[in-house]
């Protein structure tokens, strides 16, 4: 099986939240659900550290997620942004128990990476590399805490998530950076984090791609002319990553993958949303790049969703594996298919930290 290296993953999300012991296998997981209806997404879970390992899914991008929302917004969050950091350092607190007991061990430099790469490669350690990234930057109370987040091994940050938050606007709004904006991307820039510019409306895209001069990537993004809607990139957004040497991964989240997509009514199998439908996306990004050099996997599942809307080849995070059938059909060699599923993103990774 091929090493995949799984952009965006929201572990602790589903540990502290949805109340996962992700140690298990995913059908425990599933079976200790099935009395739940709290969440519309209980008893459907597909990632668990476990079946992570049976698809060599052994690096991962790990989120950190708190959002913080205005009164009265129609967005779910937190009422401040100290509620939002202290969620965020619970579930730094969830990653360090995970390392505790070999199940993840966390990447921050050059050294930890091409450590992890050679012991997963040989078989003597097969706990998960994680590269910890923030999922909007609204718990970030000050320039302080976006360096202490740095000490304890942040590595990537997106500056908004859904909806107008503390330094951009996001998902399903829309407006500019604001000169907090500005000074969160200059301290950004400062710190060699990576930017993920995944959630950004394109207002605030635009304004950040013209400030930041440092490394950027787009964890979990998908291509707007296949499926219209605020939360993919157009091709001229495509465009303009590619020249910036960025990568984009491709997300598995059914709404993002076709178009006329329904959230709790929709089927995969009589919407047709099949792993070739997410080929197409990464196939749109090759095509554009002229080579299959800008485009990795960003998986995002169980991010708030589970297997009743992802491609229906997939039952757990291990089936990510049947991409590379459906890439050699479409005519991608066995080099293409090492860069799309992890050469591309550690590639990206050895030089933003050489």
């Amino acid at each position: 099986m091929s090493l995949i290296f799984d952009a965006h993953l929201d572990l602790a999300m589903n540990a502290m939240e949805w109340n996962r012991d992700l140690t298990l296998p995913v059908n425990h997981i599933r079976e200790n659900e099935c009395l739940l209806d709290d969440k519309p997404d209980r008893g459907n879970g597909t990632v668990s550290l476990d079946a992570m390992r049976k698809g060599n899914v052994g690096i991962c991008v790990a989120t950190q997620i708190a959002r913080h929302i205005r009164p009265r917004s129609k967005f779910l969050g937190w009422n401040s942004a100290e509620q939002a950091w202290a969620q965020t350092q619970g579930q730094l607190a969830w990653y360090k128990s995970m390392e505790s007991i070999g199940e993840m061990n966390q990447i921050k430099n050059l050294d930890d990476l091409n450590a992890h790469i050679d012991n997963w490669t040989n078989n003597s350690n097969k706990s998960i590399g994680y590269i910890l990234s923030l999922e909007g930057a609204d718990s970030i109370i000050s320039m302080e805490h976006l360096n202490l987040a740095y000490q304890y091994g942040l590595r990537a940050i997106g500056p908004a998530h859904y909806g107008p938050g503390t330094y951009a606007y996001g998902t399903d709004s829309s407006g500019g950076i604001g000169l907090k904006g500005k000074k969160l991307l200059d301290e950004i820039e400062k710190l060699n984090l990576i930017l993920d510019v995944t959630h950004l409306c394109d207002i605030s895209f635009w304004e950040t791609i013209e400030r930041f001069s440092g490394p950027i990537w787009a964890s979990h993004s998908n291509c707007r002319s296949i499926v219209p809607n605020n939360r993919q990139f157009d091709d001229k957004q495509i465009k303009e990553l590619i020249d910036r040497n960025s990568i984009i991964g491709v997300c598995f989240d059914a709404w993002m993958i076709v178009p006329n997509w329904k959230r709790g009514i929709s089927d995969p199998k009589k919407m047709g949303l099949s792993l070739e439908k997410v080929v197409d996306h990464i196939d749109h990004i090759c095509q554009l790049s002229g080579n299959c050099d800008s485009v990795g996997i960003g998986s995002d599942l169980d991010g708030a969703f589970g297997n009743e809307q992802c491609p229906y080849e997939i039952d757990t995070i291990t089936d990510l594996q049947k991409i590379k059938f459906v890439l050699k059909k479409r005519g991608y060699s066995d080099s293409n298919i090492d860069n799309i599923f992890h050469k591309n993103f550690i590639r990206f990774l050895k030089k933003t930290w050489s």
